[in-house]
């Protein structure tokens, strides 16, 4: 009889055990997702463009420093290394993914950035900016070709501003192949001519185009920019974009556990 009250007394320990848990667990999960919780999820994709198409015509534009932030997005160094300063999850696990993986798939564009995290965004939220450096690196500069910042705020809507710059490598046209052109115009056997000499070394310098050459006291020259700020609404896809960069935003409401 001794055994058997043992064998019960275990029993009723084990059960008692693993209703405490399971509780504890609830509690944890509940304390997890309050309200106000959300899956923000950002895809920042850039098109291919060749940049001579495009006509912004934007080289002499002012660009502001970049902010003052503790806070990244995501950040690609140098050696080609990603860095956040958020919990992000997997590509697999956003409801963008699949658009990435299509537009990828369509040989148009370029995915630099695809990921999402989860926070509450309470009313009167106002979040820091979120720094974004991504793109193919600049060796003249030192820096990702596109940067800029991503600033999610609340009052009744969620609002997300995008301010992002696409930078190229500064580069100066040097007009050489209209004097090569001439010079071998003025070469030729042929009897000489003035008229038929100009009109033929015009002809050569106009079917010429200027080759283009890295000026390295500029290093940076400013291809096109993003300032936008849009109002969201919960599962809605948004796109913002320029000529050379587009940005799919969505948010996704966690409902808070009971």
């Amino acid at each position: 009889m001794q055994t058997e009250g043992n064998r019960l007394c275990r029993l009723l320990t084990r059960t008692l055990l693993t209703a405490v848990l399971a509780t504890t667990a609830l509690v944890s999960h509940a304390q997890q997702t309050p309200n106000d919780y959300y899956r923000a999820e950002f895809v920042i994709l850039e098109r291919i463009i060749d940049p001579s198409a495009v006509n912004e015509r934007m080289a002499t534009r002012q660009v502001d420093a970049p902010v003052d932030t503790s806070e990244t997005l995501y950040s690609v160094a140098a050696g080609g290394a990603a860095s956040s300063t958020l919990k992000l999850v997997n590509r697999n696990q956003l409801h963008l993914g699949n658009a990435a993986n299509r537009l990828e798939r369509s040989g148009h564009y370029r995915v630099l950035m695809s990921t999402g995290w989860y926070q509450a965004f309470p009313p009167d939220y106002k979040g820091q900016p979120l720094r974004v450096e991504i793109g193919d690196w600049l060796e003249q500069a030192g820096q990702r070709a596109i940067e800029g910042h991503i600033t999610i705020d609340r009052q009744r809507y969620l609002h997300v501003g995008v301010h992002l710059n696409h930078w190229q490598e500064g580069k100066i046209a040097v007009p050489t192949t209209g004097a090569e052109a001439e010079s071998s115009a003025m070469n030729t056997n042929e009897p000489e001519n003035t008229d038929n000499l100009t009109d033929e070394t015009g002809i050569a310098a106009m079917a010429t185009s200027p080759e283009l050459e890295l000026q390295p006291e500029v290093p940076l020259e400013l291809l096109t920019w993003i300032r936008e700020t849009r109002r969201m609404r919960s599962e809605e896809i948004h796109f913002l974009d320029s000529p050379t960069i587009g940005v799919l935003v969505f948010f996704k409401k966690i409902e808070a556990t009971p």
